[in-house]
């Protein structure tokens, strides 16, 4: 996959590096194609994370892509006032890249560095180099920022000679001096190559065994949140049947009280209704007596008390 670089052209795919077709933006704003983030999110699908191939932000699950329906408005409007896509060459830098020395404004990226200039060209600025005799001496390199220490501290010669003896990089002019009758090799390469393929597999094995647990470690993180949600859930359902429990039993309450005030004012009408007939009773008894006791008619008074 190709590295994503600054700069780029808002309408270039970062990772085909050619003009969008069938444009998809992603949750964290990045564009691309929809077949090449779909061809990168396919070998993702194992681990379950999914990354955007220029921020990484990770994605669970994969997200579902749809057209960039604004990006295809804009590269058609493009297309009529003349659109052209980035030519492939130029490649400018990213933060992983060796920027090329000479490049006075945006950096581009650098394809080879030189033992004897202690700088870094891109494809353009190094063409000099191929075409001028006086560079012609000159040793090109794999661009690299560490050029200093490819270059001997004494002499300022470039390391070309390997001192089995010191086990350290020299220069030919150690050869003839420090490391004079030293045993010595231009480049002993098996033994530290073997070494070198193991030490790789072992950082294999670890990046493996980390993105093992990393990949563990999300499974647990999702399945908390599932038992967390799931505990939630069950506590909401909890309370709710016991409100709806206190309820009832609140209701139930409530018409038993209105059930036993109704039976118990039923009950003190019906007796307050006797005391009434009774007082009125009394109250006739008690007047007949009282007109009783005026009567001069002794005959009548003895009858009736």
């Amino acid at each position: 996959m190709a590295e994503a670089t600054l700069g780029q052209d808002p309408f270039c795919c970062s990772i085909c590096l050619d003009v969008l077709k069938d444009p998809v933006t992603t949750a964290c704003g990045h564009s691309y194609c929809m077949g090449c983030i779909k061809g990168c999110w396919d070998q993702e699908d194992l681990k379950g994370v999914y990354s955007c191939p220029l921020c990484m932000e990770s994605f669970i699950p994969r997200p579902v892509l749809r057209k960039n329906i604004l990006l295809v408005e804009l590269m058609e409007k493009q297309k009529t006032t003349g659109f052209k896509s980035a030519p492939p060459a130029l490649c400018y830098a990213g933060p992983r890249d060796v920027e090329c020395d000479f490049c006075t404004r945006r950096k581009l990226k650098a394809v080879k560095s030189c033992l004897v200039c202690l700088a870094s060209y891109c494809e353009t600025h190094l063409q000099p180099h191929f075409e001028s005799p006086a560079f012609q001496k000159h040793k090109l390199v794999k661009a690299s920022t560490q050029l200093q220490q490819k270059i001997c501290s004494h002499h300022d010669k470039p390391l070309e000679v390997y001192c089995r003896t010191d086990q350290q990089c020299i220069c030919y002019l150690c050869t003839m001096n420090e490391h004079k009758g030293h045993d010595t090799a231009a480049a002993e390469r098996t033994e530290k190559q073997k070494q070198l393929v193991e030490n790789q597999q072992k950082s294999q094995q670890r990046i493996q065994q980390k993105e093992k647990e990393m990949q563990e470690l999300r499974q647990a993180v999702v399945s908390l949140k599932l038992s967390a949600q799931v505990a939630v859930e069950d506590s909401e359902r909890i309370f709710t049947e016991l409100i709806c429990s206190i309820e009832r039993r609140n209701s139930e309450v409530k018409r038993q009280i209105t059930a036993q005030e109704n039976a118990e004012v039923s009950r003190a009408k019906r007796q307050l209704k006797q005391l009434e007939q009774e007082v009125a009773e009394l109250r006739r008894r008690d007047a007949e007596l009282e007109q009783l006791s005026h009567t001069e008619d002794h005959i009548h008074f003895f009858q009736n008390n």
